[in-house]
């Protein structure tokens, strides 16, 4: 596993930033294919994801200097990103919680402008980084982990039991680039 973190870490110095879009979309399909989840949860999971979406994307005023990403577990939502106004950030809170299934809402939007693309993609570089390294990871059941990076702090989300939150931690702690580690885990008894 440490020869394709080599040759991954080649490759994108050698193709840039687009190489880091693509191999953030393979990690995110490779570790859609070990969620272990009920396929009735999954899809739950998506339709309450894509409607946040679509509502926060319509209110007035989110396309100007606006950034939030939504992210679903388990009818667990995570908005984070940045917003340029109070009222726009409580504004897709409660867009969030008003969404049929929604069990919780983890709202991490800071008050600022949004991101460049360079931190975006920095952001999604190390998400690829910390998923490979779970993939790697022997007893570590990655598909029920999704890891979300936003200005380089990680979040980490799913049903884990307290050794598998912990490795997964432990991991993203030790990946260069990472500022902070939020854990919004479910635990498994």
């Amino acid at each position: 596993m440490k020869k394709l973190i080599t040759v991954l870490a080649i490759a994108c110095s050698l193709q840039g930033c687009i190489f880091v879009v693509g191999a953030a979309a393979g990690a995110a399909a490779a570790a859609a294919v070990y969620d272990h989840r009920k396929l009735e949860q999954i899809t739950a999971d998506r339709n309450i994801n894509n409607s946040i979406v679509y509502k926060i994307n319509a209110m007035p005023g989110m396309s100007d200097n606006n950034h939030i990403s939504v992210t679903t577990f388990n009818g667990v939502v995570l908005l984070a990103g940045e917003t340029t106004t109070p009222a726009l950030r409580e504004e897709a809170e409660q867009t969030a919680h008003a969404t049929p299934d929604v069990t919780k809402v983890y709202n991490e939007i800071v008050i600022k402008g949004p991101t460049s693309s360079l931190t975006r993609a920095s952001d999604s570089w190390i998400t690829t980084k910390i998923k490979t390294q779970m993939l790697a990871t022997k007893d570590l059941q990655s598909g029920s982990i999704k890891v979300v990076t936003e200005n380089g702090t990680v979040y980490l989300m799913g049903l884990v039991n307290q050794d598998q939150a912990e490795a997964t931690v432990d991991i993203a702690r030790k990946v260069s680039g990472v500022q902070k580690v939020v854990k919004i885990f479910q635990y498994q008894k």
